[in-house]
């Protein structure tokens, strides 16, 4: 598990293009944005700014030392989604992509779309019903490639589904994806790499999963101390603390149910 950023050798390359299938960004959906800005801010120390008009709604860009590291936009008052963070897959060409997704069992929700940031995005779902999104613009990071991730930045996407390779068919073969076996031999977990690095990942979670789910990593210095404050600010521990082989992970939810996943990552100087 490593940095969906790459290393130092990739910067001057992706600052023009990102790879096809490279984890880009990341945003949620949710019911009161103020409480949820809270939130965030008091258990990561985000700080928010409004890009300017958005035809999706109310937005903000959630920065750390001045560096945009996810989106919050907020919902129509008669939507009644439950709330989730969406991964965004970088593209090379928007409405291939939809296209594609269409015609190969997913389903496709918001656009092709012109956005304010001088790109294209679509939001969508997989055959499993795992909600992602596809993004080609410029890099909507701004993080240092290669540098150790901060604590409160993204720093691993994972896909969680049924059945990891029978859902890895369908990413492989809109994005091109090698897949290794992950070293967890107690789960169902593949690798994604792309121009020979590891981008992302897929776990097949059995039958009984109810709803598949891309979750964000975020990067903490201490899984137990965030666990134990998100409850203490109207959020839940999902999986309590535990050790794997990227690190200590803890998976939480915000107060409107939002999933994501504490990590703090083997071998992080301390």
């Amino acid at each position: 598990m490593t940095e969906v950023w790459g290393s130092s050798e990739h910067r001057e390359e992706e600052t023009r293009r990102q790879t096809p299938g490279t984890p880009c960004w990341t945003s949620l959906l949710v019911h009161d944005l103020e409480a949820i800005k809270e939130f965030y801010g008091r258990l990561f120390g985000w700080t928010y700014y409004s890009p300017g008009p958005r035809q999706l709604g109310p937005y903000v860009r959630a920065t750390l030392d001045g560096r945009d590291v996810a989106g919050i936009g907020e919902l129509p008052p008669d939507r009644q989604l439950g709330g989730a963070w969406t991964t965004y897959l970088a593209s090379d060409d928007a409405d291939a992509s939809a296209e594609w997704i269409h015609c190969s069992g997913g389903t496709v929700g918001v656009g092709p779309l012109a956005t304010e940031e001088a790109g294209r995005l679509v939001l969508a779902a997989d055959p499993a019903g795992a909600s992602f999104g596809v993004w080609q613009g410029r890099p909507l990071w701004s993080a240092d490639p290669g540098a150790v991730a901060a604590p409160g930045t993204p720093v691993w996407h994972e896909l969680v589904t049924h059945d990891a390779s029978v859902m890895l068919k369908f990413y492989r073969a809109l994005f091109g994806y090698e897949a290794k076996a992950s070293g967890d031999v107690e789960s169902d977990t593949l690798t994604l790499h792309l121009d020979g690095r590891p981008v992302a990942s897929v776990r097949g979670a059995g039958p009984t999963l109810r709803h598949p789910h891309w979750t964000t990593y975020f990067e903490v210095t201490d899984v137990d101390a965030a666990a134990a404050r998100a409850v203490e600010l109207g959020g839940a521990v999902v999986t309590g603390p535990r050790e794997t082989t990227a690190g200590r992970t803890a998976t939480v939810a915000d107060p409107e149910g939002a999933v994501f996943t504490l990590l703090r990552t083997a071998g992080r100087p301390t």
